[in-house]
């Protein structure tokens, strides 16, 4: 009867294990009914995509935007702080997109070579 009750504490404390290493949390953040490999993507797919725009950054409002040369676009910037020290200078904006909200997420901005 012994061995019987030591073997079903066994199988339970394993159970228990596997349980517990089932509900740990992901080490990556990942959105609301996404999978880890879909959250990779994503991420992955958001780095990619980010390029360059070149402009002035400008006062619209309150807030600070760069205006695109070639396009004669205007980006709200996610980066006040950053975009701060090159207000009215020309600059060269590495960022990604939101088209939705025409909004620059803003990776690095550097001054524009003169020519």
């Amino acid at each position: 009867m012994k061995r019987l009750l030591s073997i079903v504490a066994l199988l339970g404390l394993s159970g228990l294990g596997i349980n517990l290493s089932a509900q740990q949390t992901p080490s990556t953040p990942r959105q609301a009914g996404s999978t880890p490999q879909q959250a990779e993507t994503d991420a992955s797919s958001a780095q990619q995509s980010a390029r360059s725009f070149e402009g002035k950054i400008a006062k619209s409002g309150r807030e600070l935007v760069l205006q695109e040369s070639s396009t004669q676009t205007s980006y709200k910037l996610d980066d006040q702080d950053k975009a701060k020290q090159f207000e009215g200078k020309n600059v060269k904006v590495m960022a990604t997109v939101d088209p939705s909200t025409n909004t620059l997420h803003v990776v690095d901005i550097t001054p524009s070579e003169t020519r």
